[in-house]
């Protein structure tokens, strides 16, 4: 919202040197976020005075063009240039080439002279053009900034004005003021008005407020005028759309008559574009009281007005020259030939004030905010009408702004007003709170005083009666948003002061803190962290094919992904059923951008979806939902574990002198598996597996003890990283980490570290080349009993000495007892035993 300063000051009490920054800097007190400041001055600067053109030579140019040789009196005639500087011309006339052909002998005209400079830092000076020394120019209203018309100069006359000459242009054009730009949150509606941001102003500053709507004598009643009928037999959420309509009626309007000054000035520093006198007063009065009007052309108009709904089928022809197709739900202005307007949207062409328009019907109505907004997101029709509605307007205000309105038109456009006039609508139900005395200290931590609560209250516009437990607030009009007790406190926080509440550091509960999951998570990420890897955070949007590839592990299984309704991108519509896809895309650009050696790693929600997504409807806003509601939602909603996942390319090192960095590899996409699993105290089983993503022959499948598979590690598949244009023999992997955390114990207890020296024993073991080595690993375990300490595979070998279709697993065997120092013997039987085991159940030859 832009605020002109002089037109703020005829409401609040802004001092006479304030600035844009100065107004913001209250504002700001009181929970505004300040934007911008407009300042015509930062860009245009003077002398820029009012001239009369006493002479113009019209001469013929070679180059096709006719050019304008003038003389400009720039100061009373009989009176001196008091003016200085180069190019100035002390006789008060001065000499001008001008090009444009709109203006005649004895206009009055805006002369820019010698040391001026225009927006865009375009500096005035004598020079000699056209065979003359041209001292000035004779501006238009875009070089002056004020405006995009360029077709010729701004002829004074032609906007109302017969200024003495040498008089200051710029404050004959409003251009010595400014704005401050705040920005308003959704919930605060009432400050798109200048009457919403002066009262702001005042409590910020603790001046005096003059309502602007105080000052408008509207009638009590109305009765007698156009007719008008509400008839919403579909409302949303069983609000009615509209729940007041008034409307006035102008006659013998000119429309043709200009802006004044005064009101095109302040219009275009709040950002809005003069159009035309009717236009600029509807909208002029809407940024005044935050009430938006829409006029008529009432000898256009056939029949009463009806306010009512949209019926399938039915199209409208909008300002903007836009044929639209309306929806059943769009509400709508309509007459005898059918709709003339969305409904605090926009206004139908058919109905549009033009020049030759005398009589005006002027509309201010009430809309309910779900009708407008859905409207305005349905047709993409951004409008300062549909920003307030759709925020909430002043119920009480329509019949004023209607008054304002024709005020004006009878001021400036020479309009007679009808006393009959048109006000149909139910008021509705004032909003009373019930505030208990304790309860804003209670809630904003603060002691504020009886006297504060209650000034804070009034100030606002409230009307408080003193209660048994408190206070009954009876919440203004236009302050929709205040609907609790708790509203009510944080608005006293915000008119005694937010610097005011005390800085205080919550003291935790005892026994309190993360959560087992949340430090399971922390602990785990870290470390990851520690272990050398990078995490990066990638979209969860994925595409169709890659769910299918990463989603499931067989090619061509069942699978289900949740898609999305209004996706980024088509090529992205769907939820991620795994992490790998957008890990891998990331790592696709860092290959792109030259970092080859990479290790990343990303800890994100994947999204499977159940039998039910959804629900059928959405509950109703302004009511609490049932538990029943609730719990159909929360069945919709799909399955969302925590994943992690990792690619790891190139090499595990930088490469230096005397060392040759080794490449990543299967075995340490396995290592990032089983360090995840010991630091959550989870046995991690890898067992040989196969994923359509993953190398036919370098894949594991990582299980916990109980048999449910987590995940996958190994080595990419070559075609999946050729499609990406990845390294060749990257590896990665993936596991579902809210499945460790469920398995892993509350309380992790260190194994008890002997005192007594291990024994070491190792067997190599001939076996079928389709034997997994785990399996033959886990016979060992198992036949070794409880000396056993640890068992791990060293090296696999096929070859020369080994007969065909075999391959010889060599395993490190380390023994230890509890109680005593194990002999040699003891040692080689565990040993035997562990043999006996893997060649019973698989073959196995001891080499």
């Amino acid at each position: 919202m832009r605020i002109p300063l002089s037109w703020l000051r005829e409401f609040a009490q802004v001092p006479a040197g304030a600035t844009a920054e100065d107004v913001m800097a209250e504002l700001v007190k009181v929970g505004f976020e300040e934007e911008a400041v407009h300042r015509p001055t930062d860009g245009l600067k003077g002398p820029v005075v009012v001239g009369q053109v006493l002479s113009l030579v019209k001469e013929p140019q070679t180059n096709g063009k006719t050019i304008n040789w003038c003389q400009v009196r720039v100061v009373p005639e009989g009176q001196e240039q008091t003016l200085t500087g180069k190019g100035i011309d002390p006789s008060g006339v001065q000499g001008i080439i001008c090009g444009a052909h709109n203006f005649v002998e004895g206009d009055k005209v805006v002369v820019t002279l010698p040391g001026a400079v225009l927006p865009g830092d375009f500096h005035i000076s004598a020079r000699k053009t056209y065979g003359h020394l041209s001292a000035g120019m004779i501006a238009s209203v875009r070089e002056l900034g004020i405006g995009e018309d360029h077709d010729g100069i701004l002829v004074l006359s032609r906007i109302g004005l017969d200024p003495e000459i040498g008089s200051d242009a710029m404050e004959l054009l409003g251009l010595y003021d400014q704005a401050a730009e705040i920005n308003v949150t959704p919930d605060r509606g009432y400050a798109f008005s200048i009457r919403g941001v002066a009262r702001e102003y005042a409590h910020a500053t603790g001046t005096v407020f003059t309502d602007p709507a105080s000052k408008v004598q509207a009638p009590a009643t109305l009765s007698g005028g156009y007719g008008v009928k509400i008839n919403d037999d579909a409302p949303v959420y069983g609000k009615p759309g509209c729940d007041r309509f008034v409307a006035r009626t102008v006659r013998g309007v000119d429309a043709t008559r200009p802006t004044p000054p005064w009101m095109s000035s302040r219009l275009r520093l709040a950002g809005i574009r003069s159009i035309s006198l009717p236009v600029d007063i509807s909208n002029y009065v809407m940024l005044e009281l935050g009430q938006p009007l829409h006029f008529y052309d009432q000898d256009k108009l056939s029949g009463d007005i009806v306010v009512r709904r949209a019926v399938a089928g039915e199209k409208l022809t909008t300002l903007d020259g836009k044929e639209r197709a309306l929806d059943p739900e769009d509400l709508l202005i309509t007459d005898a030939s059918g709709p003339i307007g969305v409904a605090g949207v926009m206004g139908g062409a058919s109905t549009e004030v033009s020049d030759a328009t005398s009589t005006v019907l002027i509309e201010a109505a009430h809309f309910e905010e779900v009708s407008i907004a859905r409207s305005r997101r349905r047709h993409k029709l951004p409008s300062e009408a549909s920003k307030r509605f759709e925020r909430g307007v002043d119920w009480q205000v329509a019949n004023v702004a209607a008054q304002r309105a024709v005020d004006l038109l009878v001021e400036l456009a020479g309009g007679t007003a009808d006393e009959a006039g048109t006000d149909v609508g139910t008021a509705p139900d004032a909003v009373t709170i019930d505030l208990p005395a304790e309860f804003p200290a209670a809630r904003i931590g603060l002691d504020f005083t009886e006297e504060q609560i209650v000034t804070c209250l009034e100030d606002l516009g409230a009307a408080v009666e003193k209660s048994d437990a408190g206070w009954t607030v009876s919440a203004p009009s236009w302050r929709n948003d205040l609907e609790t007790k708790e509203d009510l406190s944080e608005e006293i926080a915000r008119l005694v002061g937010y610097d005011k509440i005390p800085a205080t550091l919550p003291v935790a509960p005892p026994g309190r803190g993360f959560t087992r999951v949340q430090q399971q998570r922390r602990r785990l990420v870290q470390a990851l962290a520690d272990a050398g890897l990078t995490e990066v955070l990638s979209y969860p949007f994925v595409s169709k094919t890659a769910n299918d590839t990463f989603g499931v592990a067989e090619a061509g299984g069942p699978r289900t992904a949740v898609k999305l309704a209004n996706p980024i991108s088509e090529e992205h519509g769907y939820l991620r059923t795994s992490v790998l896809p957008g890990l891998i895309e990331v790592a696709k650009r860092n290959h792109s951008r030259g970092f080859r050696d990479l290790a990343l790693f990303e800890a994100g929600l994947v999204f499977l979806p159940g039998d039910t997504v959804g629900t059928a409807s959405i509950p109703p806003l302004g009511v609490k939902p049932s538990d029943e509601v609730l719990d159909a939602l929360y069945d919709g909603v799909p399955d969302q574990p925590l994943h992690i996942a990792a690619v790891l390319t190139g090499h595990d090192s930088p490469a230096a002198a005397g060392h040759t960095p080794r490449a990543w590899d299967w075995a340490d996409a396995l290592d990032i598996a089983r360090q995840a699993g010991d630091v959550l105290g989870v046995e991690i089983v890898v067992s040989q597996g196969h994923h359509q993503a993953f190398h036919p022959g370098r894949a594991a499948q990582l299980s916990l003890r109980s048999g449910d598979v987590v995940g996958y590690a190994g080595e990419l598949h070559p075609k999946l990283l050729a499609a990406h244009d990845m390294p060749a023999r990257s590896v990665a992997l993936e596991f579902n980490a809210d499945a460790l955390f469920e398995a892993a114990a509350d309380v992790i207890v260190a194994r008890h570290i002997s005192t007594f020296p291990v024994a070491t024993q190792d067997v190599a073991l001939v076996v079928p080349q389709d034997v997994p080595a785990d399996d033959v690993l886990a016979a060992l375990r198992e036949g070794a009993g409880e000396l056993l300490e640890d068992v791990a595979l060293f090296d696999v070998y096929a070859g020369k000495g080994i007969e065909e279709g075999k391959k010889s697993l060599a395993f490190g065997l380390r023994f230890r007892a509890a109680d005593r120092t194990l002999t040699a013997d003891e040692a080689s039987a565990a040993r035997e035993n562990a043999v006996a085991m893997a060649a019973s159940r698989f073959g196995a030859v001891q080499r």
